[in-house]
């Protein structure tokens, strides 16, 4: 019997060192993984590195923008939002409100500071041709201006996956939420699922959201669906079969996923790909709804539910 026991907990063990699923998650990460590259970050890295994305995505600029400032942020603050610098830098991108970057507050809001970099960036005439270095420099103006070719090849990845051009490539391994039920609020939502949709407009500009109205829903949904307890919503991108939409689509998944744990995300579906806080560890796994119909394949929204 002592030996049985031995053996369960080594093997509990090693469910927990490897950031196995359900309660045995030892370590939260995420990862992206793109033209063979693997990439691996914490959740703190990766809700700012899904900032500084989305915010590329809402200004419908080039994947190319998205890598030079996840390069920048890489050598500026290993994508942290720092309260501290050489001399006045703060933030993410080490900007100096002494050199007109703004205040001290607004740059250390990462939404701020992301939109702000690229707000000088666009202003380079031919930004989206130039190497990264010199692009990252001309905005930066840093002392070390070759550093920021050591993070070209990572922030790539990031800004494919996290942009929605490299589907299903970015994944993080969390622990299943234990947040108390919440009750409907006036929207028809749960206060947590209501964050969940006016954060994600914040990220990426007005949306076409559904599945929720003032006094819940009881039809249009599977049986047991979390839309029925006001605990989801879903994102459309219409028409499905168009390619900026499904990018746009797996961007927005994507930064849920980045967001999961921050946010209280439990599920995301999207384009025949779910992924769960439960099995996060598996990453985004096939979702067969047994049905051809697009909807619920979810191939033309992103669903969204939180826990509770």
């Amino acid at each position: 019997m002592a030996v049985l026991a031995a053996s369960v907990l080594a093997a509990a063990t090693w469910v927990w060192w490897q950031g196995g699923i359900g309660p045995f998650v030892g370590r939260e990460s995420c990862t992206a993984v793109a033209g063979g590259r693997t990439v691996s970050l914490d959740p703190e890295q990766a809700g700012n590195a899904a900032t500084i994305a989305s915010a590329a995505v809402r200004r419908d600029l080039p994947a190319r923008a998205a890598t030079i400032a996840l390069a920048t942020a890489y050598q500026e603050s290993d994508l942290r939002n720092l309260d501290y610098g050489d001399r006045d830098s703060l933030g993410l991108f080490q900007q100096r409100p002494s050199q007109g970057w703004g205040s001290a507050e607004q740059v250390l809001d990462p939404s701020y500071a992301t939109n702000a970099f690229y707000d000088a960036l666009v202003r380079l005439d031919g930004y989206a041709a130039m190497p990264v270095t010199e692009a990252a420099q001309a905005v930066q103006r840093s002392g070390f201006p070759q550093a920021y070719a050591a993070h070209e090849a990572d922030a790539r990845v990031l800004a494919s996956t996290l942009t929605g051009y490299s589907t299903a490539g970015f994944s993080c391994t969390v622990r299943p939420s234990s947040l108390p039920a919440e009750e409907m609020g006036p929207r028809g939502l749960t206060p947590r699922a209501a964050t969940v949709a006016d954060t994600l407009e914040g990220a990426f500009g007005n949306l076409p959201l559904g599945g929720f109205a003032p006094g819940g829903v009881d039809t249009g949904h599977v049986a047991g669906s979390a839309h029925y307890d006001a605990r989801a919503v879903d994102v459309f991108f219409r028409p499905y079969g168009d390619p900026d939409q499904r990018r746009r689509g797996w961007a927005a998944a994507h930064w849920l996923v980045a967001r999961a744990d921050q946010l209280g995300v439990a599920t995301v579906i999207y384009d025949d790909r779910i992924w769960t806080a439960r099995r996060s560890a598996e990453g985004w796994r096939p979702y067969d709804p047994g049905s051809a119909d697009p909807v619920l394949r979810h191939l033309d929204h992103v669903h969204v539910d939180v826990a509770g």
